[in-house]
């Protein structure tokens, strides 16, 4: 990085960093870093150590360009974090980069944007009596193909509904880590480690008797004994290939590269579609994606019939590996679980987030919403 002097580096301190941190955490430390420094040279400043002026006009800077304040607050942790491990004065705590930050909050709104949820039976009231409409996931599972692909992308929705795990944890999902449950249809899964939990102290998760049949169909077709359940599959196709004569050997040009074979007659081949199976994880940005493929082939099948194209372009532009976390918290909220059940269930520590999830539900199904349902 853009440094005015000479920095000693404790190394100690940083490999303990970096045994404390996840790869991902240090992951975005280093894109945030390196996207700072970028700017402080085109703009000839300094970045180590920075000055609060300098950290306050890149984060003006961000903001201008879209980011949004939460991602600001995460740039301006990344700046304390290096600034702190290389043992020089933290820029971020001055009065003048807080109140620059507060002004972007208040100018730009601290709401972030939600992913569109994917609820089992969509945008239902009673999620046991009410028919499935609009965008659902029970349509999507209904929707899936037979072959490969299909059958992992139906065990992927089904657990990740049933579980409410972020992509990051869904594709760490292990053979190993599925244990026997009271239902025997039924599973528990161990989930060793999760972005509230870094220290690996370990949780529990349901999968339901739907998911276990599609993960034990999906894992037979895959011949997956062990290790990571959910991986990529690479599809290859061969187009029919029609049955030829053999040419004469008068037929063959001298400007040709003469070879015999081309006098003799080539048999048909049928079109064939071959699977690769990936040894490892797949990546969870390729979560988000697979999603909106299976929407998008469900309602070209006719499974979403009371969408159109339009509003299937609106949703898509919402869906993400997420969406089936807040589908799945907006559906426990409808069927009455209270709270703190939700939040032992999708593991986690505040109550803000599974509220943010269920703010448009509370609304519409709350006192307001209820009278103004009587009245008509």
């Amino acid at each position: 990085m853009h440094a005015v002097e000479r920095i000693i580096v404790n190394e100690p301190l940083i490999a303990a960093y970096q045994a404390a941190s996840s790869p991902h955490s240090i992951r975005a430390l280093r894109s945030d870093l390196e996207a700072f420094d970028l700017w402080c040279r085109r703009h000839n400043r300094i970045s180590l150590p920075a000055i609060p002026e300098t950290v306050a006009d890149y984060l003006d800077a961000r903001a201008a360009q879209g980011s949004k304040p939460a991602s600001l607050g995460r740039y301006k942790a990344s700046i304390a974090r290096i600034h702190l491990l290389l043992d020089l004065k933290d820029p971020t705590p001055a009065s003048l980069v807080k109140l620059r930050l507060q002004a972007i909050r208040r100018r730009l709104g601290t709401a972030q944007k939600q992913a569109r949820p994917l609820r089992f039976k969509g945008p239902v009231r009673n999620v046991e009596r009410d028919e499935p409409r609009g965008l659902n996931v029970r349509a999507l599972l209904e929707s899936c193909a037979e072959d490969l692909p299909g059958l992992r992308d139906h065990a992927l929705l089904s657990a990740g509904y049933d579980t409410g795990l972020r992509a990051s944890e869904l594709v760490a999902i292990e053979v190993e880590h599925m244990i026997e449950a009271i239902d025997p249809d039924a599973r528990l899964l161990s989930i060793p480690r999760s972005k509230g939990d870094q220290e690996g102290e370990g949780a529990t998760a349901y999968l339901s008797p739907r998911t276990v049949r599609a993960i034990a169909a999906w894992l037979a077709a895959a011949g997956i004994e062990k290790g990571a359940v959910f991986r990529r599959v690479n599809v290859r196709r061969y187009k029919v290939k029609a049955a030829a004569r053999g040419r004469s050997i008068d037929s063959i040009s001298g400007r040709e590269a003469w070879d015999l074979r081309k006098t003799l007659p080539k048999r048909a081949v049928p079109g064939r579609v071959e699977y690769d199976l990936g040894e490892g994880a797949l990546h969870p940005a390729s979560v988000g994606p697979i999603y909106r493929s299976m929407i998008q082939r469900a309602f070209d099948a006719g499974a979403l019939v009371d969408l159109t194209t339009d509003d299937l372009t609106r949703l898509l532009k919402g869906v993400s590996a997420h969406s089936t976390r807040v589908g799945l918290t907006q559906d426990l909220f409808t069927s009455g679980e209270d709270l703190a059940g939700i939040m032992d269930a999708l593991r986690w520590k505040s109550p803000r987030m599974p509220l943010a999830y269920n703010r448009n539900l509370a609304a519409e199904q709350g006192a307001a919403g209820r009278l103004m349902a009587k009245l008509g």
